[in-house]
Order: structure tokens, then sequence, then C-alpha cells
């Protein structure tokens, strides 16, 4: 068994003594679907959507939310943490480099997401009655290359960030961001339109997960939109460089110790 799968296990078990993150990032997302779900006129068609339905509407900013709390919170305090209590600079003196560590987190981070996911697309569908994604490999690509992004903005806060607090600090900021911009505070169809736009762009990009989740008409144009049916190219580019970019950044200004 490799030293890295070796280590994803470890991490693993420690991300799964940890209630708080499995209960928020994992099952959150779909917890809040099913509770808003619960009221009747949210589940109808609306003629102030279009014909869409709130549910329809929602749920992929759902995801957004734990997608964010993952990436943006999860990742920044465990390895700020880590460095902060010495962890990062023991590992450095073994065999095992502290970039394995850093590895394996990510490879958690991402199983954690991708389980809340498929929770919450099977919730919606067997639930809610909200079809699964129309295009699913463009949700994939979508889902993968925007929780990348979130995950790169991660690493960097933790790189920059001299202790815990700090990174929680930060975290936190970039946090409401994100979660304004997905729609999570104020529903995207009772947004300004240049607010809408920002959110077409911003990690992990939510109108590039409802795009490829309905692509339908009507659920679209609720949010002010044309349905494309599929991710569009410049949605995805745009938070690949942000994810390189980011990423870059991170490894450049990372510090061990």
């Amino acid at each position: 068994m490799s030293t890295l799968w070796k280590t994803t296990i470890v991490e693993g078990k420690l991300f799964l003594r940890e209630p708080m993150s499995v209960l928020f990032g994992v099952l959150f997302p779909t917890a809040i679907l099913l509770l808003l779900g619960a009221v009747p006129a949210l589940r109808e068609p609306s003629e102030e959507f279009d014909g869409a339905r709130f549910v329809e509407l929602w749920a992929p900013t759902a995801l957004v939310l734990g997608l964010a709390i993952l990436g943006l919170q999860h990742i920044p305090g465990v390895v700020a943490s880590y460095r902060q209590n010495g962890v990062l600079r023991r590992m450095s003196t073994t065999p095992v480099h502290p970039a394995q560590l850093l590895v394996a987190q990510l490879i958690i981070a991402l199983t954690a997401a991708v389980v809340a996911a498929v929770l919450l697309i099977l919730a919606a569908w067997l639930v809610l009655d909200v079809p699964p994604p129309v295009h699913p490999l463009g949700f994939a690509v979508a889902f993968v290359v925007g929780f990348g992004a979130v995950l790169a903005i991660g690493l960097l806060i933790a790189a920059v960030a001299p202790n815990a607090r700090v990174a929680n600090g930060l975290s936190i900021l970039v946090f409401m961001l994100v979660m304004f911009a997905g729609g999570v505070y104020l529903p995207r169809f009772l947004m300004p339109e240049f607010l809408i736009r920002l959110g077409d762009y911003t990690p992990p990009g939510v109108q590039a997960l409802l795009d490829a989740w309905s692509g339908d008409a009507a659920v679209a144009a609720a949010v002010g939109v044309e349905a494309t049916g599929s991710p569009q190219v410049l949605q995805l580019g745009i938070m690949s460089l942000v994810a390189v970019a980011a990423g870059g950044a991170a490894a450049k200004l990372f510090r061990w110790e």
C-alpha cells in the first residue's frame, strides 16, 4: 500500500471524526433543499419563475453551499492548523513529504463533494421530483472545474494565513462572497442583472451547474439567462483560469513551517 494511500485513509478517518465537517459539508445541502421542498408552494410551477419551480432553481445553489464549505472552510482550517501545530514541519523530517498530506486532503475533500452531490441529486429526484442532470457529462465537467477553483482558492488562503485563526477569518470572508454570488443568501432570480452575471463566473459556477442540470428554457428564463443545455465554455474557462492562478500562487507562497 502506497504512502499516499495510507495517508489518505488516515485523513479520511480524521475527517469522519469531525461531525461538523460531515454535517455541513456533506449532509447540509441536501437537508436544506428538502426543508425548502417541504413547503408545498415551492414545489409548484410558478408564473413568477416563468413556469419553473423554486426547488429546481435552488438545487444547484444548495450544491454550491456544500462545495464552498468543503473548499473554503474545511481545507484552509485543517491545513493552517497543521502548519501552526508543527505537523507539516515534523512530517518534513520523515520519508512522508508534507505535500502528500495536502494531496490526501484534496482527495478527501473531492470525495466528500462527490458524495454531497450524489445525495443532493438523488434526494431532489426521488423526494422532490426534480429530474437528475439532463447533461451528466457537462454537469460532471462543471462540477470538477468549479470545485477545483474553490479548492485552489482555499489552498491559497491556507498558504498566506500565518495561523489557523487568520485562515478562518479569511475563509469566512471569501465564503460569504461566494455564497452571495451563488444565490444562497438571496435567490439569483431576485438579484440585479450585474450580480447574476457575476455569479455566472464566480467559482464554483452555479449557472454552469444549472445549465447542465436542467437545460430547460423556463428554468433559465427565471434567472434571466438563455438556455444553453450545457455549461458555457467561457464560464468553465474563467473558472479554470481561477484554479490555475490561485493554485499556482498557493504553491509559490506555501510555507511548511
